[in-house]
C-alpha cells in the first residue's frame, strides 16, 4: 500500500515545482491507494463481446430501455463482468438519454466494476452542471480501495478543477498525482496547465510548461489559450510563432485562439493572414473556427467579409447567427438584424440580448422594450444582461414607471445586484428625474466601482446638486478609485450648472495633470459652456483655438449661445462663421444668429440672416416631446396629429391656452390658477 506523500515521484522538476504548494500530510481523502489495480477478469470476459445483450444494449435509446437490458443482464449474471458493467455506465454518463445519477447508482452496486466505468462517470459529471460531482466520484473510488487511479483519471480531475475555478482543490489532487508517480505524464501535465489557466495561475502554468520535456500540440495550445483568456494578446501571438519555429502544426484550437486575439486587438490585417493561412493549408473550415473568423471581422469593422463566411456555412450554429445579428446591429443596420433574428432556427437568450442592445445603442428604446415583450411572450427567461439593456432604454426615453417595473422584475426574480446592473439603475433613476432612488440603490450597491461614482455624480450634476456631486467625486478619490472621462464629464457639468467657475479650471487642469486624461470635445464644450455662462467669452474662445483638435459644431455653439445671451456680436459673428461651413443646413444657427442681431437692434443683418435661411432651404426642425403615462410612452411633434386621441389633447390644449390668456388679462387671478 502507498501513504499519500511525496514519494516515488518519476519528475523532480514537476515536483519542485508544487512543493511550495503541497501539503506533505496531504488530507483530501483519508485513505490508502493500491499499489496496483485489481485484476476483474473472470470467466464470462472473454464471452462478454458477443453477448447479444451488449448488441441490443448499443441499439439501446431510452432509460428504460437500458434498466430491462439490465434485469436481463441481471438474471444470466453477465452484469458481474467488468466490460458488460461498463456499457451500461457509458450509456448512462454519456448518452443523451442517460442519467448521472441512475450511473452513479451502478457504480456503487454492481460488484467487480473497473475503473475505465469509474472514469466514465467522472467525465459524465465533470461535463454536466454539477461538474463537483466529479469530484465526489473520485472520493467514492479512492474509499472503495481496490481500484488504482491512472492516467485518464486525473486529467478528468483537474479540468473539473479549471471549471470550478478550485485552485486548491487542484494542488490537493496534483498531491495524489505526485505520490502515484504519474507526474511525468503527458495527458496529466497538459492538464495542469489547463487547470491553473483557467484558475488564474498563469505564471505558474507557463512554469509547468516550460518543465515539460516532451510538449505536444495540446500543451501548446493550452499555454496560448491561457494568455489569450487574460488579455495578453501579443504574449500568445509570441509563443504560436515559438510553436511554428519548434515545427509543431497548429490545428483548429490554436487558430480559433490566434484568431480572438485579432478580435481583441481589432488587427483586420492579422485576421486576414490568418484567414489565409487557413484556407491555404487546408484546414477545415469547422463551424467553431468559422464562428471565430466572423466575430473577428465583425469586431474588426469589415461585416461584409462576416457576411460571405455566413453565407457559405452549409451548418449553422446558434453562435454563428448571433454573430450576424451583434454584426448587424452593430453598425446600425436594424433590419437586416432582425431578419437575420427572425430566421434563425432556435434561439437562447444571447440573440435576444444582441438584437435588444442593438435597439439601445440606435436609440429605439421603444423597439427595445417592444422586443422585450416579445421576449416574454415566447417564454425566453432573461438574464442580467437583458435587464441592463432595459434600463438603458427606459434612461433614453426618460420613461420612469417603466423603469421602476424593471427594478421590481429585478428584485421578483432575485437576480443578484452586481455591479453592471445597480450602476444601471442609479443612472435611470438619476436621468428619469428620481434623484433620491438613485442615491439610495448606490448606497445599497457592494463593490461599487468607478462607473457606479460617476452615474450618481453625473445624476447629481443634472438635478443641479453641484456641490454633493463634488463631495462625491472627492469621496471616490479618496477611496482609491480612479476618475475617468466621463467621470469628468459629470464634474464639470456640476460646476457648470452652479457656475463654480475656479472649481471648473481646476478639474480640467487635473483631468491631464494627475490623471493623464486628454480632454474630449465634450469636456471642451462643457468648459466653453460654463466659461460663457460666467461671460469670460473671450477666455472660452482661447479655449477653443488652443484645442489639438478641430472643435465640433457643439462646442462652437455652447460660445454662440453664451455671446447672444451676453450681447456679443463681434465673437458672435466669428463663430457663427465657423459653425456654418461645419453645417450649413442647422436651422439653430441661423435662428441664434438672428436674434442676437435684432437684440442688438441690427435689423437689416436680421433680415439678411432670415433671407440666407430662405435661400439655402434650411427650415426651422420642429420640436420634439416625449410623455409617459400609465407606462405608455407617446412622442409628439409641432402639428403632430398622428396620435389617437389628438382631438382630445387639441381641445385640451385650447383650453389651457385660454386660460393662460385671462390670467395675463388679470394678474390679480394667477393666485386662482
Amino acid at each position: 500500500m502507498i501513504k499519500l506523500g511525496l514519494t516515488n515521484l518519476k519528475n523532480p522538476s514537476l515536483h519542485s515545482l508544487l512543493k511550495p504548494f503541497l501539503n506533505p500530510n496531504i488530507s483530501f481523502i483519508h485513505t490508502r491507494l493500491p499499489n496496483k489495480e485489481k485484476p476483474n477478469w473472470n470467466t464470462s470476459h472473454f464471452f462478454a463481446h458477443s453477448n447479444p445483450l451488449l448488441s441490443v444494449l448499443e441499439q439501446c435509446k431510452t432509460l428504460d430501455q437500458l434498466k430491462q437490458i439490465q434485469a436481463q443482464m441481471i438474471l444470466t449474471g453477465l452484469i458481474l463482468n467488468g466490460f458488460a458493467s461498463s456499457r451500461l455506465i457509458a450509456f448512462c454518463a454519456m448518452s443523451e438519454s442517460g442519467n448521472l445519477d441512475y450511473c452513479h447508482l451502478i457504480l456503487s452496486k454492481t460488484y467487480n466494476t473497473n475503473l475505465f466505468s469509474w472514469n466514465l462517470g467522472m467525465r459524465g459529471y465533470s461535463e454536466s452542471k454539477n461538474p463537483e460531482k466529479a469530484i465526489f466520484l473520485y472520493k467514492e473510488l479512492l474509499q472503495c480501495g481496490e481500484l488504482r487511479p491512472d492516467n485518464y483519471t486525473y486529467p478528468l480531475l483537474l479540468k473539473t478543477c479549471g471549471q470550478l475555478n478550485a485552485i486548491s482543490l487542484g494542488y490537493s489532487i496534483l498531491g495524489h498525482v505526485l505520490c502515484l508517480g504519474l507526474d511525468s505524464d503527458a495527458y496529466i501535465h497538459n492538464a495542469t496547465i489547463h487547470m491553473l489557466v483557467f484558475c488564474g495561475e498563469l505564471g505558474f502554468a507557463r512554469k509547468v510548461f516550460d518543465s515539460c520535456f516532451a510538449r505536444d500540440l495540446v500543451s501548446w495550445n493550452s499555454i496560448i489559450n491561457g494568455y489569450v483568456r487574460c488579455g495578453k494578446f501579443k504574449e500568445g501571438l509570441k509563443l504560436f510563432r515559438e510553436m511554428r519555429m519548434k515545427e509543431v502544426r497548429p490545428d483548429e484550437v490554436t487558430l480559433i485562439s490566434m484568431v480572438s486575439c485579432c478580435s481583441q486587438m481589432e488587427d483586420l490585417i492579422l485576421g486576414r493572414l490568418f484567414h489565409q493561412y487557413i484556407e491555404e493549408n487546408g484546414l477545415k473550415l469547422t463551424v467553431p473556427l468559422c464562428n471565430s473568423l466572423m466575430d473577428m471581422y465583425v469586431k474588426c469593422g469589415c461585416l461584409e467579409s462576416a457576411k460571405i463566411l455566413f453565407n457559405k456555412m452549409s451548418k449553422r450554429s446558434i453562435v454563428s447567427w448571433t454573430t450576424m445579428v451583434m454584426g448587424y446591429a452593430k453598425f446600425g443596420l436594424l433590419n437586416s438584424a432582425r431578419r437575420v433574428f427572425d430566421e434563425m432556427p432556435e434561439k437562447d437568450v444571447v440573440p435576444w440580448n444582441a438584437l435588444i442592445t442593438g435597439y439601445v445603442q440606435s436609440k429605439q428604446g421603444k423597439a427595445a422594450l417592444a422586443l422585450f415583450y416579445e421576449m416574454q411572450d415566447v417564454n425566453v427567461k432573461p438574464d442580467e444582461v437583458t435587464m441592463v439593456s432595459l434600463l438603458s432604454a427606459c434612461t433614453q426615453l426618460g420613461a420612469l414607471e417603466i423603469g421602476k417595473w424593471v427594478h421590481h422584475y429585478i428584485e421578483k426574480h432575485k437576480f443578484s445586484i452586481n455591479v453592471a446592473l445597480g450602476t444601471a439603475l442609479v443612472d435611470m433613476y438619476a436621468k428619469c428625474g428620481n434623484i433620491t432612488k438613485a442615491r439610495q440603490v448606490f448606497r445599497e450597491i457592494s463593490g461599487r466601482n468607478s462607473l457606479t461614482w460617476t452615474a450618481l455624480i453625473g445624476g447629481l450634476a443634472l438635478h443641479g446638486h453641484a456641490h454633493e456631486a463634488i463631495s462625491h467625486y472627492y469621496e471616490m478619490i479618496d477611496i482609491g478609485l480612479v476618475p475617468d472621462e466621463i467621470t469628468y464629464l459629470g464634474v464639470l457639468s456640476a460646476c457648470c450648472h452652479a457656475g463654480l467657475v475656479d472649481e471648473g479650471r481646476r478639474f480640467f487642469s487635473q483631468m491631464t495633470s494627475k490623471f493623464y486624461i486628454s480632454p474630449k470635445q465634450k469636456h471642451y464644450s462643457c468648459m466653453v459652456d460654463l466659461l460663457g455662462r460666467a461671460g469670460f467669452l473671450d477666455e472660452a474662445e482661447k479655449l477653443i483655438k488652443s484645442m489639438p483638435t478641430e472643435p465640433d459644431a457643439v462646442v462652437w455653439g455652447a460660445l454662440l449661445f453664451a455671446c447672444k445671451s451676453y450681447g456679443s456680436v463681434a465673437i458672435g459673428e466669428r463663430v457663427a462663421k465657423k459653425l456654418l461651413l461645419l453645417d450649413p443646413s442647422d436651422s439653430a444657427i441661423y435662428v441664434l444668429l438672428a436674434n442676437l442681431y435684432r437684440e442688438a437692434e441690427m435689423w437689416e443683418k436680421a433680415k439678411e440672416v432670415r433671407k440666407m435661411m430662405r435661400d439655402r432651404g434650411v427650415e426651422k426642425t420642429p420640436g420634439c416631446s416625449l410623455i409617459e403615462v400609465n407606462g405608455i410612452i407617446s412622442e409628439f411633434t409641432v402639428s403632430d396629429k398622428s396620435h389617437s386621441n389628438s382631438k382630445e389633447i387639441y381641445k385640451c390644449l385650447i383650453n389651457l391656452s385660454e386660460q393662460l390668456k385671462i390670467v395675463d388679462y388679470f394678474p390679480s387671478l394667477q393666485c386662482v390658477f
